[in-house]
């Protein structure tokens, strides 16, 4: 069994691929719900999260989000601190699941900071998944209700389209469902056949 990560910016459709190889039985792990799922029920990184953003934020005996959110927001080195604690808790999480999966060819591991929180190297191959910078703008613009220049703000802050492409061993553009369905069909002999080659 091999490990796949998969990483898109903001409305480059990233969740839309991770359900069309979810339809073809390949099990994906998505590593922001179960970072807010391991923030609430992990004993470890709570005591931890406690003790270094205060335990005021679990007053409630669950996670007050906004009142963290206000701790790291804009300000990096707290926000830094947010994600050396959060991100091996995560991993510790994908490895123990992708552990009870080893019966299939492979799993993939999704994350929007795939490259930038340095969780590629827990993975075997990339997967980036790419859109017209204009079509990325309509698509989050429609599911958040914000506005074009709030999604440019955004996009500003994630790695360009030229770099996820120069970091991942394979890319896949999201513009066409049809198209799509049909890469995401062949991505999958490719995997499945690397992950073949690994049991040789």
């Amino acid at each position: 069994m091999i490990k796949v990560g998969i990483t898109g910016g903001i409305g480059s459709g990233k969740t839309t691929v991770c359900r069309l190889f979810a339809a073809l039985g390949v099990p994906v792990y998505d590593s922001d719900s179960q970072a807010k799922r391991l923030m609430e029920e992990d004993p470890q990184l709570r005591e931890s999260l406690a003790e270094r953003f205060g335990r005021a934020i679990y007053a409630t005996g669950h996670l007050d989000r906004k009142m963290l959110a206000a701790r790291v927001f804009g300000n990096p080195a707290e926000l830094a601190a947010l994600n050396a604690l959060v991100h091996p808790a995560v991993m510790r999480d994908f490895e123990c699941w992708a552990s009870m999966h080893e019966d299939t060819d492979y799993v993939m591991l999704e994350s929007a900071i795939l490259f930038e929180a340095g969780l590629a190297s827990y993975v075997d191959l990339t997967l980036a998944v790419v859109a017209p910078l204009e079509l990325r703008i309509e698509r989050t613009c429609q599911r958040d209700g914000v506005t074009p220049e709030e999604v440019r703000r955004r996009i500003a802050a994630q790695f360009s389209e030229e770099e996820l492409r120069a970091r991942a061993d394979y890319v896949v553009t999201n513009v066409d469902r049809t198209l799509l369905e049909g890469e995401v069909r062949r991505l999958d002999g490719v995997f499945r056949n690397e992950a073949k080659k690994d049991n040789v």
